[in-house]
């Protein structure tokens, strides 16, 4: 069994597969890291694993955890399933070379958007022939909630909702209104421009605020919320199959 670790921003996602078959998906507080896994790895015999780490975990040690499973803590330097032509590749988030690879494993000799509406929204495209071109990172829906408090005297921070009216009447509807049609259009806005270039575009939309995003976009989307996961998981086959 793979066990594949994602460690975000907010929450850690974890998943058990069956070579390319997805059997359990976890998500759980930073601080409940070690009881969560020592619980699946209990669960489940476990010969394989990746980690992804955009935040860290203090005391968080995956060699002792894992001194027993073939391992692999991805990074810039983590041999990929494709060919990334990334002008600054040390800069580029490891779990948008998780997407990647979730693109390249899924849609084969495709091009690819894949959308991840997360702490933050990123846009990355992969075309047909295997090769990582670039993409666009834009605050996501509860940074903007929360930035509209922080950098205002008076303006409450909401949770996010779906805004009933486009003219909004109050200012909580008003900063649904703002926010909420703003990521739409800015998303539906940007898918436009790709498919002008790339008219056979496959759009991948994945990420924590994926069911809250997926049902009032209009395009034509993939809605996958375990696509990282699975991304990572074919890393790992791909490095484990050396």
């Amino acid at each position: 069994m793979n066990l594949i670790i994602d460690v975000g921003n907010t929450r850690v996602k974890t998943a058990v597969f069956k070579d390319d078959r997805l059997i359990n998906s976890y998500s759980f507080d930073h601080s409940e890291i070690e009881i969560k896994i020592e619980e699946i790895k209990k669960e489940n015999q476990i010969s394989s694993v990746i980690i992804s780490k955009v935040a860290s975990i203090r005391g968080f040690n995956t060699k002792k955890m894992f001194a027993e499973s073939f391992l692999i803590e991805l990074s810039n330097e983590t041999p990929v399933p494709f060919k990334n032509i990334y002008e600054t590749p040390k800069t580029l988030g490891i779990d948008r070379i998780a997407l990647a690879a979730g693109a390249i494993k899924k849609y084969p000799n495709h091009n690819v958007l894949v959308i991840d509406a997360g702490t933050c929204i990123t846009f990355d495209f992969i075309n047909k022939d295997r090769t990582y071109v670039g993409g666009a990172i834009s605050p996501g829906i509860s940074m903007r909630y929360k930035a509209l408090h922080y950098y205002t005297d008076k303006l409450p921070e909401l949770e996010p909702a779906e805004p009933k009216v486009l003219i909004g009447s109050t200012t909580r509807e008003s900063i649904n209104s703002g926010i909420i049609n703003g990521v739409i259009k800015e998303i539906e806005g940007i898918i436009s421009e790709y498919r002008m270039k790339y008219s056979d575009l496959t759009v991948v939309l994945t990420g924590g605020d994926t069911n809250f995003l997926a049902k009032q976009l209009k395009s034509s989307i993939f809605a996958n919320r375990n696509f990282l996961l699975e991304g990572l998981n074919s890393i790992l086959i791909f490095n484990n199959s050396k």
